[in-house]
């Protein structure tokens, strides 16, 4: 088949052939994939309806409308064969575990136990009693924030074992906290009240578990409160396929208490019995370290830190590491007690400093051969986020929509900033925010979002773009506090997640278009008509409902069929007295000013619009 000729311009006919392109791909990467001129392609676009520049960042249904034109198969490359393509070419090896490893190599390692549960069943306070250390106190609300992470030591079988521990927050708004956690987890405790019983956190925690095919040990906490009821616990939650070993199933279910530190040793026992028994937990600890960042923040005095998770490998001081797009050297590793590490081996948690930026919480990290090769690879990330970014933020139209959207109007625009004290917090935050539901009548656009106070750039941006900022646990200080100040720009703060949900939310509804509803004021039957050469036919009526007001919009309605639809009562008598209103079960004389197409038995409904409140 010859090549095709659109708008003058030659393109190569691909007769099928298969093309891989990135997320976030330009015109210019499809042009050199298929040796074509980025300038045709730009022509071939805007025939099919499409207005695009030969480097904007392209989304997937474009690219797939222009395959359809030339005759490829276009194939969009996930993240992680991207991320493999990536390392492959800095030669660094990706496939890491226990079935790629060789036997000889492969050593225990400690469970990583993530604390899952709906909010207020004691999760915090359980690990508190755990490692005897108290992180609620500093907590807004009682609720867990942030993700940490923690080691603890304890005697199985006359063998000192570690456990690693993952605490995920409770509200409804963390998701993405809760599955990244189950992701990266070998065990899963479920905390439920023995009070509450399962509650819709409950049901999530247990599904991102048992997604992940996370074996699940159930704490059924508070059994000291008044009211509670453990059995009923465990009969719940049969019906999720979690049948109690005393039920005759396969999982362990202790009743505890954090707060009086009962069965805390049975709960441990529990996880490292089921560890033994379900699970192969061995990694190599003599290969570079590979990992995930669970946690990340901009630290005053330290600069970037991240919260990482070693799966395989040790981490030690000095190795050159890059997580998502932020690299560095490792200057210096603490552990949960804030105490140096010269190395952190398989499922240790260890907080890393050194980095170059704040990686986003879930990123994996690796160590690279040298800085300069980390930099590279972080460099690359970024420009491919970047470009990944662009091409979902980017608004397709064609010329079609192009006549529609200008028909419906203007579409408000909320534009927010996000900037808080952890990566986690702000991720949960977007989450939250996207999924707000108020319509097509008003978009959301969170145009950037950070770690860290809020800098005179985000006040520029917020400026620019006619922005709200949200400080998520972080202020804009000083002469930063001011400029926002004397230019306007409005920063909002919070310290508890649905406090920012519930305002943008509101602020959101706020910006809805007025939506108005017809309420109907009342009606009247036309008895009589009378002729008058001064106000036209005037229409003697009964009001039969609700009441009839002058200067009321009406609508005629004949035998059930509309004949006149807006029309004002521009008269109301009764006997020789104008009046303002007549109530039901009285008669009037109604004129309804130039209309005059009257017959008896006319059915005269009067409305007015009325603005409906949003919910």
């Amino acid at each position: 088949m010859s090549a095709p000729t659109i708008g003058g311009v030659t393109i190569p006919r691909g007769n099928g052939s298969l093309v891989r392109i990135r997320q976030g791909a330009s015109l210019s990467d499809f042009a050199e994939r298929i040796d074509a001129n980025p300038a045709s392609l730009v022509t071939v676009l805007f025939h099919l309806g499409e207005m695009a520049t030969a480097t904007q960042s392209l989304d997937e249904e474009t690219f797939a409308l222009l395959g359809a034109e030339l005759g490829y198969e276009i194939r969009m490359v996930s993240p992680e064969e991207e991320e493999r393509e990536l390392f492959e070419s800095f030669d660094i090896d990706l496939e890491f575990g226990v079935d790629t490893e060789e036997e000889a190599n492969l050593r225990a390692r400690p469970p990583v136990v993530t604390v899952m549960g709906h909010v207020d069943h004691g999760k915090t306070k359980l690990l508190d009693a755990i490692r005897n250390a108290n992180v609620v106190a500093g907590e807004a609300g009682g609720i867990t924030q942030h993700i940490g992470a923690y080691q603890i030591h304890k005697e199985h079988e006359g063998i000192d074992r570690a456990l690693t521990f993952i605490d995920t927050p409770g509200h409804e708004a963390f998701t993405a906290m809760r599955a990244r956690g189950a992701k990266v987890t070998d065990i899963a405790i479920l905390v439920v009240a023995a009070d509450d019983g399962v509650m819709p956190q409950t049901i999530e925690a247990l599904n991102h578990a048992q997604a992940a095919d996370v074996p699940i040990v159930v704490a059924v906490n508070k059994i000291d409160v008044e009211g509670a009821n453990p059995s009923k616990v465990r009969q719940q939650l049969t019906e999720y396929n979690l049948v109690a070993e005393e039920y005759g199933g396969e999982t362990m279910f202790i009743d505890v208490s954090a707060k009086q530190g009962l069965n805390i040793d049975e709960l441990l026992e529990a996880v490292l019995l089921t560890a033994d028994a379900a699970l192969d937990l061995r990694a190599n600890p003599d290969r570079d370290a590979r990992g995930v960042a669970i946690e990340a923040n901009l630290d005053r005095g330290r600069g970037a830190t991240a919260t990482v998770l070693i799966q395989s490998g040790t981490l030690r001081v000095g190795d050159a590491i890059v997580t998502g797009s932020s690299y560095g050297r490792v200057r210096a590793m603490l552990d949960e007690h804030g105490n140096q590490l010269p190395e952190a081996p398989p499922s240790r948690p260890v907080q890393v400093l050194g980095l170059s930026s704040v990686p986003r919480a879930g990123d994996t990290f690796v160590v690279a051969p040298d800085d300069r090769t980390a930099r590279q690879i972080a460099e690359r990330r970024e420009a491919a986020d970047r470009a990944a970014s662009l091409a979902k933020a980017r608004k397709r139209i064609s010329l079609e929509d192009l006549n529609a959207a200008l028909a419906a109007g203007k579409v408000d625009t909320l534009n927010l900033i996000l900037k808080g004290d952890v990566s986690g917090s702000v991720e949960a935050l977007e989450d939250a925010l996207l999924q707000i539901d108020v319509g097509d009548d008003v978009d959301l656009r969170i145009i950037d979002r950070g770690v860290g106070a809020i800098t005179m750039n985000n006040i520029n941006l917020a400026m620019a773009s006619n922005a709200i900022i949200i400080g998520f646990n972080v202020r804009a200080e000083g002469q930063n506090a001011e400029y926002a100040e004397r230019e306007g720009v409005e920063i909002r703060y919070y310290s508890v997640i649905y406090q920012a949900i519930e305002e943008v939310e509101a602020a959101l509804t706020g910006m809805l278009k007025p939506e108005f509803v017809e309420v109907e004021l009342g009606t009247a039957e036309i008895r009589e008509i009378f002729r008058s050469s001064k106000f036209g036919n005037i229409a003697g009526s009964i009001v039969r409902s609700g009441e009839i007001r002058r200067g009321a919009k009406a609508r005629i309605t004949r035998n059930g069929v509309v004949v006149a639809e807006s029309i004002e009562v521009a008269g109301l008598r009764r006997f020789k007295d104008d009046v303002v209103e007549v109530r039901e079960g009285f008669e009037c004389g109604i004129n309804l000013g130039s209309f005059n197409d009257l017959q008896l038995g006319d059915l005269i409904a009067t409305y007015e619009m009325r603005e409906k409140p949003r919910t």
